[in-house]
């Protein structure tokens, strides 16, 4: 007791935080800190690459909500005569131009609508719509959009107008793999 009694008799004596308490809350600001900074940084990053994907061409982001970039193998299949392709008379029926191309069509295989499961080809309705479509877009396009810089273009609406007739996301893309213009 007389130790005690040194203490008290100095100054009045203040209840000190013992240091092992003052070291755990500092450990654990700083594992808290760190945990916020890591889950913030993996939803920044998220994000970046979210908007990154969208902006690549074909990207995740389409504007029918199909994702053309990353997608189940699709089913091909060839407009026209298997062997010629499609023959028609383009520029109105005075201009005297034919176009003869091979021009094949990506189609989503998920489409039930469209695309046989077992045989993996179009319906006997959806091949004829397809055809139809085709025929109709390649006669009615001006003869100045068959350049050969404006193909990109040409394949885009030729794809939105196959899947307006077919339901959207019928068509993931279009193939030209030969174009002849005379």
């Amino acid at each position: 007791m007389p130790d005690e009694e040194k203490e008290l008799e100095g100054d009045v004596a203040v209840p000190a935080v013992p240091p092992d308490k003052s070291r755990k809350k500092t450990i654990i600001m700083v594992v808290v800190l760190v945990i916020v900074g890591l889950a913030l940084a993996a939803g920044i990053s998220l994000f970046v690459v979210t908007k990154m994907m969208g902006d690549i061409p074909g990207g995740a982001s389409d504007e029918d909500g199909v994702g053309q970039r990353y997608h189940d193998p699709g089913v091909f299949v060839k407009l026209g005569d298997a062997k010629e392709g499609v023959l028609v008379n383009v520029g109105g029926p005075r201009s005297g131009k034919f176009l003869k191309a091979s021009i094949i069509v990506e189609f989503n295989p998920g489409k039930k609508a469209v695309i046989n499961e077992e045989t993996n080809t179009l319906y006997p309705d959806a091949e004829i719509k397809v055809n139809d479509v085709a025929t109709q877009f390649l006669r009615g396009t001006a003869l100045e959009d068959f350049d050969a810089d404006k193909q990109e273009e040409f394949k885009k609406q030729l794809k939105d107008a196959l899947n307006m007739a077919l339901g959207n996301g019928s068509v993931y893309d279009i193939y030209i793999t030969s174009f002849l213009l005379q």
